[in-house]
């Protein structure tokens, strides 16, 4: 008997400053960022509960920071899980700028 498939998408919505990845249509979590010139300044992820250990989170960073490198911008990684997704994923390493004090002043000012 056939499993009924899945339908992962992965939108960038520029006017909330989000990835979100969808389940079948159904929003299940998001990556947000700033953008700071060159940079992608990823500084939150989320999955909700509901849809946990499925894998989801490292699907929608993946396709944020690939996203990210075809738009030319550099990722800095704030956020604790992409900067750890980073740590394992060294095809971005070529884009990945380091997370600095003034990176992190200039995100707390942006965030207020």
């Amino acid at each position: 008997m056939n499993q009924p498939r899945t339908v992962l998408t992965v939108e960038r919505m520029d006017t909330e400053n989000r990835y979100a990845i969808l389940v079948d249509g159904r929003r299940a979590g998001l990556t947000a960022y700033r953008d700071r010139g060159a940079q992608r300044v990823f500084h939150h992820t989320e999955i909700d509960d509901a849809f946990a250990g499925q894998g989801l989170a490292s699907e929608l960073v993946r396709e944020a920071l690939t996203d990210a490198r075809e738009s030319g911008k550099r990722i800095v990684p704030v956020c604790p899980y992409v900067a750890n997704f980073l740590e394992r994923h060294d095809e971005f390493a070529d884009i990945t700028d380091p997370v600095r004090p003034d990176v992190l002043k200039w995100l707390e000012t942006e965030l207020d």
